[in-house]
């Protein structure tokens, strides 16, 4: 296993500079650039001087000189600044990066405990009207986009009823960090709505298949009380497949949390690429879009290595 481990850790570099690489070149090929984006559209400005303001931003460098550029600033550990304001990238990661992974490991654990719980349910009550009324919720939970439940959310508990903050996350009022935890509530439960439901219907589809196994019979005949056959012998088999699921959801959830952020105002990454995008400020998109290309590739050795600790029959190559 640790051959394995050490082989794919070495093949993340490549492949992450593969694809920073087709990203930067996207945004290369998409019209105007950082310059364009900050000029004021009413008034007109001297062709010299956007010219020597593009010089100065290294904007008018061939192509695979500026990624170049950016890529081994990168491998040094310098991620540049920004063009737009010329902050260090690095401050702004810092600052931000700790609001995405709050929200989103939130969201990611309610949805896991509570997708595993009510999946389970609705398997071992197959047919009835639980099962049936968790099933529609699931195919609600699914369809309908984030941003609505979001204002939906923030229209009923914060306007409406007046439970919760509208947006933000750490207010100058706020003496602790726990003070802020109202103002989670509503983005977390928002992210992890379509989250859940996708955990719940995967876990019930891997429960009723882990319940049809031959084992499953056989700890039956054994006589074993049910709850032992269902939990420690059906769920555990079935919990593999979820674990998957969920770990590659971890990347999509992240990237989830733009429109969430969006409609709270949670200041993140999601915010932040946005505006990055909206300024074609390309240091700063594809810091972060590096950091998700990264983020999937560790996530899926994570997966691989943890399904094989669940589960015996899975080897990993040596």
């Amino acid at each position: 296993m640790l051959t394995y481990i050490i082989r794919r850790i070495l093949i993340i570099v490549p492949m992450a500079v593969a694809v920073s690489f087709l990203i930067y070149l996207g945004l290369d090929l998409t019209p105007g650039d950082a310059v364009s984006h900050m000029l004021d559209p009413t008034r007109t400005v001297d062709p010299e001087k956007l010219a020597e303001l593009r010089h100065a931003l290294g904007l008018d460098s061939p192509l695979i000189v500026r990624y170049w550029i950016w890529l081994t600033g990168v491998l040094q550990g310098h991620f540049g600044y920004t063009l737009t304001g010329g902050v260090p990238i690095s401050s702004l990661l810092v600052d931000r990066l700790p609001a995405t992974l709050e929200l989103s490991g939130t969201a990611l654990i309610l949805s896991t405990i509570l997708g595993s719980i009510l999946g389970t349910i609705s398997a071992l009550r197959r047919g009835s009207a639980t099962d049936n009324v968790l099933t529609v919720v699931g195919m609600i939970g699914v369809s309908i986009p984030e941003f609505f439940f979001g204002l939906v959310a923030i229209v009923v508990f914060a306007l409406n009823l007046n439970w919760l903050p509208v947006g933000g996350r750490l207010l100058p009022s706020y003496d602790s960090y726990w003070d802020h935890i109202p103002n989670l509530i509503m983005p977390a439960l928002v992210l992890s709505i379509m989250m859940t439901a996708g955990v719940m219907r995967y876990a019930r589809s891997s429960m009723l298949d882990a319940l049809s196994r031959e084992f499953i019979k056989t700890a039956r005949s054994k006589g074993l009380p049910e709850w032992r056959v269902n939990l420690l012998h059906g769920f555990r088999v079935a919990l593999t497949p979820v674990i998957v699921l969920v770990g590659f959801r971890l990347p999509i959830l992240i990237g989830g949390s733009v429109i969430v952020e969006q409609v709270f105002q949670w200041p993140g990454l999601g915010n932040l690429f946005v505006s990055a995008v909206r300024n074609k400020d390309l240091p700063v998109v594809m810091t972060i879009a590096l950091l998700s290309v990264v983020l999937v590739l560790t996530v899926s050795l994570i997966i691989d290595v943890l399904t094989a600790v669940i589960d015996p029959r899975v080897r990993l190559g040596a």
